[in-house]
């Protein structure tokens, strides 16, 4: 059998397991044992499983995803979406699409201490969605909008896959984090652009005007927490007083005292936090785990390397190389969630990019991909067939038709495009703040 056809193989038991809805760590990780053992045997592969799980978890780094998911749980039992929301929405409700621009602006806040698109997606749409719905928002632009703003969760740090990304490609979270910063808030304004200009263009899909509350003191006080523990964190992590992983336990931690501050945290919501956050870690590193197999087989045919020097050999521009797999990263979105994409690509795609010369250094080169490879990933939890944060909020809105949900993200969707396109042609935007940290 040849590498290609190894190759071909290994990928096509990957998605039979996964047509036959078996997770999709397992799936690579089947996929991934029956590619090693043909090619290597039972020895090889055995000495590999024996080593590689505490090579792997070893890692000091991993412990900030953990950490990272904790805060987000705090956050969330502890009714700081709630203040979020309200707040936002004091502020955004004078305009048409008000509350729209509200769900977009709390998606924002709620991401930068939570790190997780389907965790701020679920968490916002569970407080936005019925004051939507009771203001007259149309189901169509209050899922969409919902869907749409739960990708900031991962725009806007901290952010669980921009974690794993510097983890396997050995670059700084911190710089990663400080790129991400201006895409992100580039991302929310666009957002709330395509809602001013849709509620405008497509009549009867918001009130013309809302009657949304003023902005109060209450309302200002109930955000106070959010912000100090924003200025804690990335202030500590970028004045050298913690580093990114020792930031997030400070996070994690500032965030309960907020919960409990808010009376809002009982025992039950307590220990739930650490259930939901022993369940996603552990899922998480199984989905390392099965990536590290089936990626390791990949290796032993070598296809990547010969992949890698074909499309070298063609001569093409580096921004083609770099658009042709943000486009496969889109098609990829509609089988996988956005983790087992980034563990699974990176390994193959990242010494291809580090192998052209886009006129930056190595590292600037590797941030900035990193921050293309996170928006596509985010523009494919959207797109249909599948968009993950879609199915999320349709889910939580029972009476809206799934394709009144795919309608709703199409103006995000084309502002999603715009961004990147821009951020493409332009990597200076990304790395504005990185030249800052030392």
């Amino acid at each position: 059998m040849t590498a290609i056809e190894s190759s071909l193989l290994i990928f096509g038991i990957m998605l039979l397991l996964m047509a036959v809805r078996i997770p999709i760590s397992v799936a690579m990780f089947g996929a991934g044992t029956v590619g090693y053992l043909m090619q290597a045997g039972w020895g090889p592969f055995s000495s590999f499983l024996n080593t590689q799980a505490f090579a792997r978890f070893a890692n000091y780094d991993l412990s900030v995803i953990p950490l990272f998911i904790l805060m987000g749980q705090f956050a969330t039992q502890g009714g700081i979406s709630k203040a979020l929301f309200q707040f936002a929405a004091s502020v955004m409700g004078r305009f048409k699409g008000g509350l729209a621009m509200a769900a977009v602006l709390a998606c924002a806040a709620f991401g930068a201490i939570c790190g997780s698109s389907v965790a701020t997606t679920a968490t916002i749409t569970g407080v936005a969605l019925p004051e939507m719905k009771r203001h007259g928002y149309s189901g169509r632009l209050s899922t969409g909008t919902l869907a749409a703003g739960g990708t900031l969760g991962i725009l806007i740090p901290p952010s669980v896959p921009l974690v794993i990304y510097a983890i396997l490609t050995e670059q700084n979270i911190a710089k990663l984090f400080a790129a991400a910063m201006v895409p992100g808030i580039i991302a929310m304004c666009g957002y709330m652009i395509a809602i001013a200009i849709y509620v405008r263009v497509v009549p009867g899909q918001a009130p013309e005007v809302d009657d949304a509350e003023k902005m109060t003191l209450q309302a200002m006080m109930g955000i106070l927490p959010i912000a100090l523990i924003f200025i804690l964190v990335f202030g500590g992590i970028y004045g050298g007083l913690f580093t990114p992983t020792e930031g997030a336990a400070v996070c994690a931690a500032a965030t309960f005292v907020a919960a409990l501050i808010k009376r809002e945290i009982s025992w039950a919501k307590f220990k739930q936090c650490f259930y939901a956050t022993a369940e996603s870690s552990a899922m998480i590193f199984m989905i390392f785990i099965g990536a590290d197999v089936m990626n390791s087989a990949l290796t032993l045919t070598q296809v990547p390397a010969q992949l890698a020097a074909v499309i070298n050999s063609w001569g093409l521009a580096p921004l083609v190389v770099v658009t042709a797999i943000m486009l496969f990263y889109v098609v990829l979105g509609a089988v996988m969630d956005e983790l087992s994409m980034i563990l699974l690509t990176i390994p193959i795609f990242f010494p291809m990019i580090m192998g052209m010369d886009f006129g930056m250094s190595k590292e600037y080169t590797a941030i900035w991909f990193g921050i293309m490879v996170l928006m596509t990933v985010g523009f494919g939890m959207l797109a249909p067939p599948v968009g993950l944060n879609v199915y999320v909020v349709n889910g939580m809105a029972r009476d809206v038709p799934m394709a009144e949900s795919y309608k709703g993200v199409m103006p995000f969707l084309i502002s999603d495009t715009i961004r990147t396109v821009v951020l493409l042609l332009f990597p200076g935007i990304s790395l504005f703040l990185v030249k800052y940290i030392t």
